[in-house]
């Protein structure tokens, strides 16, 4: 009897010692290529991971890829998220650091200049180059720019006028191009278009806004850019 009991005990347990000695393989979570942090989409997000996302979001507006409102709701996401899973969409459209796409050429190159007129007058005439970007700012205050005798280095130069209970001048010579617009809240944004005939002249663009305030761009009777082809083959390449 007992051998009869030995024997099934056997067959029914034929590995048993084998079992005990069998190396055993961890089983690793899948990732997806997607995860910016490196996690699974069902794995918990710490608080470094929402770190990870938020510098993402953070060189995103800095880049101009998000506007101010963009960036605040996703940032709010961000740190709202519990999981990967509800991490990655926030970013899923940019770029991540390391990974930078071909730059794009800008629209306008060159160096970036501020006037400020705060309870007072800022004032640009004469012989002057101006940049390729001017932010003028007016508030309770003055701001002219007089680019009729100014040496233009920029085929395209941006002015961006914000006026506030103040007033921003902008004059140009006859034989350049003109163009733009704003908005005025109880105020007056004026751009008087103006086509050069040269289709190597300067162009001139105005934006911004004018709160209760005045804001005006026109050409400057009489002043004109002489021998504009010359000059700006000489200086443009």
């Amino acid at each position: 009897m007992s051998r009869g009991v030995s024997r099934s005990i056997a067959f029914r347990y034929p590995a048993a010692v084998d079992l005990d000695k069998r190396p055993q393989t961890a089983q690793r979570p899948t990732t997806t290529a997607g995860d910016g942090a490196g996690g699974s989409p069902a794995l918990r997000a710490s608080d470094a991971d929402r770190d990870h996302y938020a510098a993402i979001l953070r060189e995103a507006l800095a880049e101009g890829r998000l506007t101010a409102e963009e960036h605040a709701e996703r940032v709010e996401a961000v740190y709202t998220a519990r999981t990967h899973a509800a991490l990655e969409p926030l970013v899923a459209d940019l770029p991540r650091p390391g990974a930078r796409s071909a730059p794009v050429a800008p629209a306008q190159a060159g160096p970036e200049e501020s006037l400020y007129a705060v309870f007072s007058q800022a004032v640009r005439r004469g012989h002057w180059r101006p940049a390729a970007r001017i932010n003028a700012y007016a508030i309770l205050g003055s701001v002219e720019i007089d680019l009729s005798q100014a040496i233009f280095e920029h085929r395209q130069v941006t002015i961006r006028a914000f006026s506030v209970l103040g007033s921003v001048e902008i004059r140009v010579p006859e034989n350049v191009t003109l163009h733009g617009g704003g908005s005025g809240v109880l105020g007056e944004f004026q751009v008087e278009g103006l086509q050069a005939a040269d289709p190597e002249a300067p162009s001139v663009r105005v934006e911004g806004f004018a709160v209760l305030g005045s804001v005006e761009a026109e050409p400057k009777r009489g002043r004109l850019i002489r021998e504009l082809s010359r000059h700006l083959r000489k200086r443009l390449g």
